[in-house]
């Protein structure tokens, strides 16, 4: 039950990031859920590898260099789903932000679920 509230919650936060950011387009709430669901998957499996693979660079930015593996990550899922297109790498390093601040507090105000 957990699961499905976060994944309905970040599809409802990709949706409205995308009604009032230029440059970030989502067809329908099905399409934000969707790409929720994409986004997971793509935390959980690929994003450790990108992580292992940049860990020096990563460790000389002091980790900022994990902003640009979160846009690749949201670059990648717009190859993924149909009806979500993000204009350029800058538009999806500040999306990627906004969608990880918002999720924070989403967070923060619904409780970890324990």
């Amino acid at each position: 039950m957990n699961l499905l509230l976060r994944i309905l919650i970040t599809g409802g936060l990709v949706l409205l990031i995308a009604h009032f950011m230029p440059g970030v387009h989502v067809a329908s709430f099905t399409t934000a859920l969707i790409v929720a669901v994409v986004l997971g998957l793509l935390n959980i499996f690929i994003k450790p590898i990108l992580v292992i693979l940049t860990l020096p660079v990563t460790i000389v930015t002091l980790g900022l260099f994990l902003l640009v593996i979160n846009a690749l990550i949201i670059l990648l899922c717009t190859n993924i789903v149909g009806g979500f297109s993000v204009d350029s790498f800058w538009t999806a390093l500040i999306f990627s932000i906004i969608l990880s601040l918002l999720q924070s507090i989403m967070n923060g105000i619904l409780g970890d679920g324990k």
